[in-house]
């Protein structure tokens, strides 16, 4: 780090520590420093492929693939190569370390990979394959059984306040919780006593407390690492709880704020290149948040609030309430933009749908899940009241009813026809492997486990999916209509996550999202998300997607097109 780098970022850290730390700012400030210092000739020269129109995410677990003989990883990554290809441009793996519960997010060594995936040489082979990778950091939590959590009831002065034991004034009244179960729970020190330790989403998940600094250097140090390992994004497992403060919400806390921009500024002085990616099932306003001012805190925030609201479209055949909240979306700056999902790991969150669908739009959803044979979460209100936190099914099920006469073509169709939105909306592309592949819900994953989430993380065998794509009406007709998407998108410019967006009112049934409006580069498309053959003849273009000229547009079914001005 050259000395000007090195003075903008010590002065930057005072400015953030200052408010967290107090007098102890100053040599927290000095310790961050000669960490990133340390780690700096380890990290990869800037060098990573700027986000584009090119950039799409795969987001899988390390053993999304299966194969006899192999380690799940070294699978995965032949999976990548023989039928993903270049459609895609980076992996995100949900995490890879040693695990105890919650399908890896209780983590007990955020360092090392767990043998049953494989080793760090094996996640190599996915950036050897010619794709960036994306690793999880849990940085809010821990597992019960991690060193750090055993050393801390064991006595261990090298994990003093490593963990919060709330005082009896400490005021959790406000407390927001993503979970229903209690928010302290009990654990026996080596000395016989008890302690009540924070727990926010569950009993083998232990909330460290980063008000200790050596908290904050330690996850630091992880974080830094997984860059050092060749991560181009670091996505930040549940951020918005890391801080607490008695008498508050304890999350998205000013505190929580400054940790990420403190992260963002050692990694832009030491590791630029590399993004931080921030992960918060809430309410859309305290999701954008985590943007700062555009160019401080996280480069990318899941848009949270698309799922749900693409799901609803389809269900009431009507994108008015889509339409409404995609108005306000706009490109956010140079350095950040959205990370766009319709499906992944965990559920299709209801909690970011406040003050944007009405409990009657709710409650549709779910009776349509409940109907599919998928199943509810729940969460708990400060007030002690329980609600619908998220619906845990497969989102291309999701789309069509229960009673669908031909519900394989209709997944196909639907399923494109999302996915186009997807594909439209300004920010980045990412797609969860059970939806790019076209699988179904496993609901004897969730019977046997007892883990409503479990509907949609079965594991596939790489030898059977290979089979399947080529026999399977689904799963081809899925995953041949993303390519053709992914591979049209990529050679148009005008789906930049920095493109501007508008959002166009023609009838209600149809999503019409012009990119780059004015440039050379622009592009209109236009989702049917109804049942209805819609017109709209003030629309005209040539559809890049089959090259169809359209003078005045009418749409079929649940169709869907790319429309740029034809040559003069």
């Amino acid at each position: 780090m050259n000395a000007d780098r090195s003075r903008a970022l010590r002065d930057r850290l005072e400015t953030l520590l200052a408010p967290l730390y107090g007098d102890d700012g100053p040599e927290v400030r000095d310790q961050l420093v000669a960490l990133a210092e340390r780690w700096e000739p380890q990290l990869p020269p800037e060098g990573s492929s700027p986000l584009s129109h090119e950039t799409a995410y795969l987001i899988a677990y390390g053993d999304s693939f299966t194969r006899d003989g192999e380690v799940p990883l070294h699978t995965l990554a032949g999976v990548l190569r023989e039928h993903i290809g270049d459609i895609l441009t980076d992996v995100h793996l949900l995490p890879i370390y040693p695990w105890t519960s919650d399908d890896g997010f209780a983590v007990v060594d955020h360092r090392e990979v767990d043998p049953a995936l494989g080793t760090w040489a094996d996640v190599e082979e996915t950036e050897s394959a010619g794709y960036q990778v994306a690793l999880d950091f849990v940085a809010n939590h821990v597992s019960a059984s991690n060193p750090w959590f055993r050393g801390w009831l064991a006595g261990d002065e090298r994990y003093d306040g490593y963990f919060l034991e709330p005082s009896p004034d400490f005021d959790t009244a406000q407390v927001v919780r993503p979970r229903a179960t209690p928010l302290l729970h009990p654990f026996e020190r080596a000395d016989g006593t008890t302690a009540n330790v924070w727990t926010t989403f569950g009993p083998d998940q232990i909330d460290v407390d980063p008000r200790t600094p050596s908290v904050l250097l330690e996850l630091t140090d992880v974080l830094l690492g997984y860059i050092a390992r060749g991560a181009r994004t670091i996505r930040l497992d549940a951020i918005g709880f890391l801080w607490k403060e008695s008498g508050t919400s304890s999350i998205h806390l000013p505190q929580t704020h400054a940790v990420v921009k403190v992260w963002r500024a050692l990694i832009d002085a030491v590791a630029p290149g590399a993004l931080l990616l921030t992960e918060t099932n809430v309410p859309h306003v305290d999701n954008i948040s985590y943007f700062g001012d555009g160019d401080d805190e996280a480069n990318m925030v899941y848009q949270f609030a698309l799922p749900p609201l693409v799901l609803h479209a389809f269900i009431t055949g009507r994108a008015t309430a889509l339409a409404d909240w995609a108005s306000g979306i706009r490109p956010v700056s140079h350095t950040a933009t959205w990370f766009n999902f319709l499906s992944s790991h965990d559920g299709i969150g209801l909690r970011p749908t406040t003050g944007l669908l009405t409990d009657d739009d709710r409650r549709l959803m779910v009776e349509r899940t409940l109907a599919r044979g998928g199943r509810i979460s729940m969460a708990t209100q400060p007030d002690g009241s329980e609600t619908v936190y998220e619906l845990n099914t497969n989102y291309l099920d999701a789309l069509v009813e229960a009673d669908h006469p031909d519900p394989t073509a209709a997944v196909v169709q639907r399923g494109l026809a999302a996915h186009a939105i997807l594909l439209s909306v300004v920010g980045v592309p990412a797609i969860y492997y059970h939806s790019l592949l076209g699988s179904a819900q496993d609901i004897d994953g969730v019977e046997e486990s007892g883990i409503a989430r479990r509907i949609n993380r079965a594991r596939l065998d790489a030898d059977v999916l290979a089979e399947e794509l080529a026999t399977s009406p689904r799963r081809r007709g899925i995953f041949e209509g993303l390519r053709r998407l992914f591979e049209t998108r990529r050679v148009l410019p005008g789906f930049s996550p920095f493109a501007d967006q508008e959002i166009e009112r023609h009838d209600e049934r149809l999503v019409v999202i012009r990119r780059a409006g004015g440039t050379p580069d622009e592009i209109v498309a236009v989702i049917n998300v109804s049942g209805d053959r819609v017109e709209a003849p003030r629309l005209s273009g040539v559809d890049v997607l089959t090259g169809r000229r359209h003078d005045a547009l009418a749409l079929e079914p649940y169709e869907y097109v790319w429309l740029r001005r034809p040559a003069s």
